[in-house]
């Protein structure tokens, strides 16, 4: 597949955003039918919503996602295999360079089988994995399961927990209403013992703590104005690329010159410039109005080891291309299209002139945005509204060089000419783009457990990447696009002098300490106990925290001291903070190690959880999602309990299972941090 293809594949996927209400365009029936002699035909008949489809399990690779169904279960044996039914459609895709085949309006699926033994009955399980999408999004994959007992004719049928229900000898269930983050109702079966498989802990209350002091905001603090910040640094920055800047004099001249009404030429390079905020904003809008397949798609997919190292090969693509090796553009089509649209005059025409020059300038643009979108989707909970915010500050940049330069145009005259210093704008970037492609790479590493990325290596490829931008500043390395006799500028020597100070301040993190060091990089680098120097078994800042909720409970009970749950990830760059640059200070470490059993949770462990803990979730009609990992299980305890799924989250709790005070989430200042400590733990000690 072309590379501009992968692009834009990427980008569809990450548009399967979060929203208020769970999407579902597809709904299923699932029945076996007995076919005779000991043959039965397990049938999945998929019902979908108008303009909504479903791929075939013929699709082309690398085209989409294709239909599989698995049909397993105790004594059965399947009979060749499964068969979709339905029309099919083929048409050619322009974003994927294929064919694609799909269903629409309906599906079905069906698997032959025998029993192994005619004279027992029979557990059917029927597994199918498929993505739907219209003509405008994909969702993202989804698996679900059903199942169905069948019982041959003449065979009495065993006694089973949904049978022996309706008998004296019933197995008593519990219904467990889960209120996911996208505001739906999710029911957990299974048995009402207390072990470690039960999710719902009848004593957890986050509405009445036992005590309300050192309460802070249980939602994550987001600091959108940062990423308005970084998207409008960003748009600078790209004004500088050869793609974008040798069109400011051009455009602005076209407005303020090729107009015989000045005061009308303005006007329209300033609605020009508003309309280019405006796309920039409204690339973010899918984000807010795609309903997600789940409420948690971006924790899914920042916390996921293959798409984190899909990033990690985009960002060296993306580097190569602002080395000068190949350019990354968009399909000429879309362009050819956006600028006949230019024709239709007035504000319209104006727009599409807008969205000409947003389509031209991809291959310059396209990714300093791409590491906009992998730094939000990977780095918190509320995506949408943090691409929205970084979207819109790249706009904002350019719309007010374009506004400003039309409305003083005289000011043009004082713009540098274009040349060479574009270019080492350009590698510049590239070099960047090096160095953000690590830290993809080194979150796969963690999510994974290999931890073969220590916190050293880390920064010593860091180093290397730092050394290289140096000597290319300094004219010592060239790349295809560069003068042969490159003039040394001032801006060059300072950058170069700038990278040299920064190869400088990661030396120190060579150099082993109980205290965290390198405090700009905290949540990039790896861990403090991913290190050469450390074993990641030996825990972190001496602590060795429990990573099991039960095993803290207990530890708790023998001690008598509260558990201070700490649902973090791998992936998550505020727990690194935290731990590194809040939980380290000496008036805070001592309460840690002393004072509270440590839970930390990882809700992107994957982990396979032991059979006997694996859980099963009810979405009704039959449809069932499976929780198979250690992450699973900690993402949905959290959701269950505490009604949140944002990490870091903190929450103290007696032995007994009661909420002390009120949780907190997010990376905070010490203060705060200390405060909700401090109140839980002497509350505890005064009253336990």
């Amino acid at each position: 597949m072309k590379f501009k293809n992968w692009f834009l594949l990427i980008l569809l996927f990450l548009c399967t955003g979060i929203n208020a209400q769970i999407k579902n365009p597809v709904k299923f029936k699932f029945a076996v039918n007995d076919l005779g002699n000991n043959q039965y035909e397990a049938v999945l008949n998929a019902t979908l919503e108008s303009g909504w489809h479903i791929y075939s399990r013929d699709i082309p690779e690398d085209t989409g996602i294709p239909t599989e169904y698995k049909v397993s279960g105790k004594n059965i044996e399947l009979i060749g295999k499964f068969q979709e039914i339905g029309k099919k459609h083929e048409e050619f895709s322009e974003a994927f360079g294929g064919t694609i085949i799909y269903y629409s309006n309906a599906a079905g699926f069906k698997q032959k089988f025998r029993l192994k033994d005619g004279t027992k009955p029979g557990d059917v399980i029927a597994e199918i994995t498929y993505q739907t999408c219209d003509d405008r999004v994909c969702l993202a994959p989804n698996t679900l399961e059903f199942n169905q007992k069948i019982t041959p004719k003449g065979v009495t049928p065993e006694l089973t927990a949904e049978t022996a229900v309706k008998g004296k000898d019933s197995i008593k269930t519990s219904e467990i209403t889960v209120v996911a983050p996208a505001n739906s109702k999710i029911t957990i079966t299974e048995t009402s013992k207390l072990d470690p498989k039960e999710l719902k802990i009848k004593s957890i209350d986050i509405q009445n703590p036992l005590t309300d002091c050192g309460t802070g905001s249980s939602k994550i603090s987001e600091n959108y104005w940062t990423y308005l910040l970084l998207g409008f640094l960003g748009g600078l920055i790209a004004l500088l690329t050869p793609c974008v800047f040798p069109m400011i004099p051009l455009t602005v001249s076209f407005f303020t010159k090729g107009n015989k009404n000045k005061a009308k030429g303005k006007r329209d390079a300033l609605m020009y410039g508003f309309f280019i905020l405006l796309i920039f904003v409204l690339l973010s809008v899918p984000f807010h109005i795609v309903d997600g397949i789940a409420g948690n798609i971006f924790n899914q997919i920042s916390t996921s080891v293959w798409l984190n190292i899909v990033f990690f090969i985009i960002f060296i693509f993306f580097a190569g291309s602002f080395f000068g090796y190949y350019d990354i553009t968009l399909p000429s089509s879309i362009a050819n299209k956006s600028s006949k649209a230019e024709e239709a005059g007035g504000m319209i025409g104006i727009f599409f002139m807008a969205l000409t020059l947003v389509i031209v300038s991809f291959s310059c643009t396209g990714p300093i945005l791409g590491s906009l979108l992998g730094s939000a989707v990977t780095g918190s909970a509320n995506v949408p509204m943090l691409l929205t915010f970084a979207l819109a500050g790249f706009g904002l940049a350019w719309a007010i060089v374009f506004g400003l330069l039309a409305l003083f145009p005289q000011a043009l005259q004082s713009l540098p000419k274009s040349g060479g210093w574009m270019n080492t704008v350009k590698v510049v970037l590239g070099f960047v783009e090096l160095a953000l492609a690590l830290k993809f790479l080194s979150k796969a590493d963690l999510v994974s457990k290999t931890f073969l990325i220590k916190r050293e290596l880390f920064i010593a490829i860091w180093i290397v990447v730092a050394i290289g931008l140096a000597l290319y500043l300094f004219g010592l390395i060239k790349f295809p696009h560069d003068d042969k006799k490159p003039k040394l500028s001032i801006g060059r020597k300072i950058l170069g002098v700038l990278g040299i100070g920064f190869v400088i301040y990661l030396i120190q993190g060579f150099i082993p300490a109980e205290r965290p060091k390198l405090q700009l990089l905290s949540g990039i680098l790896p861990p403090l106990n991913v290190s050469y120097f450390h074993d990641e078994k030996d825990g972190i800042l001496g602590m060795h925290p429990e990573h099991d909720f039960f095993t803290a409970i207990e530890l708790a009970k023998k001690e008598n001291k509260p558990v201070l749950i700490d649902f973090t990830g791998y992936g998550c760059e505020n727990c690194r903070k935290m731990e590194e640059f809040v939980w380290s200070e000496p008036d805070i470490l001592p309460i840690l190690q002393n004072d509270v059993v440590l839970a930390s949770l990882y809700v992107d462990d994957k982990e396979e959880l032991p059979e006997d803990q694996k859980t099963k979730i009810d979405l009704g009609d039959g449809q069932v999602k499976k929780v198979n990992t250690i992450g699973d299980r900690w993402s949905l305890f959290q959701t269950v309990n505490f009604n949140n799924n944002s990490q870091p989250h903190y929450v103290l709790i007696t032995p007994d299972g009661k909420v002390i005070n009120t949780p907190v989430s997010g990376y905070m200042e010490k203060e705060k941090f200390k405060k909700f400590l401090e109140c839980g733990v002497n509350f505890y000690k005064k009253n336990k």
